[in-house]
């Protein structure tokens, strides 16, 4: 059976600039791909092998110096992420759907890449573990889960999320069959994610969502700083725990309000 082990990365802001760069390289490439096309495709009347189009990568790096700091095995499966992103839209054309045609990708939405088959491995350097990287950088990575020792590593997607924040998911293979399904169980239960509960099932029961407020206020007040947002209001955190804003008025006081997990109260002060 195929598994996803994801992990969150731990980039310095080196390594993060090194991570845009490659995945930008990427995204060009995703683009220039299509653009060659729809070029064979309108001088030949049909779409090109994505074999033809991925021969011509040797080609693209005599002319196209940042295809050189990228893994051989990076460039190719951007190609390959082309077509399967247009064989998804003929499925869709298939089954009835109004497609229109692939388009250029900005930055955006093109947040990842991944590493087939070889370039990449777990190690431990520094006393800790890292995500090795080939032409790109040893990444400290946090391994919440161990791998079975069984699995099979066949690739890694490493992927921006849009908070910023970079994860590397591993494609695993492992000799497991999955588990039968019963003939006839004796008791189904479905459950769903609800909206004012954080999960219902089909026997009525319902599971309330985390309240981590403690965890957030305990978390902002060891690491709560002042800042001054765009009003000119400062806001700083206490280390009990309470937000405290000061917000200059016209009069030349100024406007503090300090707030708990159960109080709020203002009160002037003159300068």
């Amino acid at each position: 059976m195929y598994y996803a082990y994801k992990y969150r990365l731990k980039p310095s802001d080196a390594h993060r600039e090194e991570l845009d760069r490659h995945r930008d390289i990427c995204r060009q490439l995703y683009n220039h791909t299509l653009s060659r096309l729809n070029e064979h495709q309108d001088e030949h009347g049909e779409l090109p092998s994505m074999t033809t189009l991925r021969s011509e990568l040797p080609d693209l790096k005599k002319w196209w110096d940042g295809l050189l700091d990228v893994y051989s095995k990076v460039l190719q499966t951007v190609v390959e992420r082309l077509f399967d992103n247009l064989n998804g839209l003929s499925k869709l054309k298939e089954n009835g759907y109004g497609v229109g045609q692939l388009k250029w990708k900005p930055p955006r939405e093109f947040r990842s890449f991944t590493y087939s088959q070889s370039g990449f491995k777990l190690d431990k350097k520094g006393g800790q573990t890292v995500l090795s990287l080939s032409k790109l950088a040893d990444i400290p990575i946090r391994l919440h889960r161990a791998i079975p020792d069984d699995a099979k590593l066949k690739q890694v997607t490493v992927k921006k999320e849009p908070t910023g924040e970079w994860f590397a998911t591993f494609g695993v293979q492992m000799d497991r069959e999955p588990p039968e399904t019963p003939e006839s169980p004796e008791k189904c239960v479905g459950i769903d994610v609800g909206i004012l509960k954080y999960a219902h099932d089909t026997d009525g029961t319902a599971v309330g969502s985390l309240d981590l407020s403690d965890d957030v206020t305990a978390w902002n007040a060891s690491n709560g700083s002042s800042r001054a947002n765009s009003t000119g209001r400062t806001t700083t955190r206490s280390n009990g725990g309470a937000l405290r804003s000061v917000t200059p008025t016209s009069d030349g006081s100024a406007a503090t309000s300090c707030t708990n997990s159960r109080t709020t109260t203002l009160r002037n002060t003159t300068s």
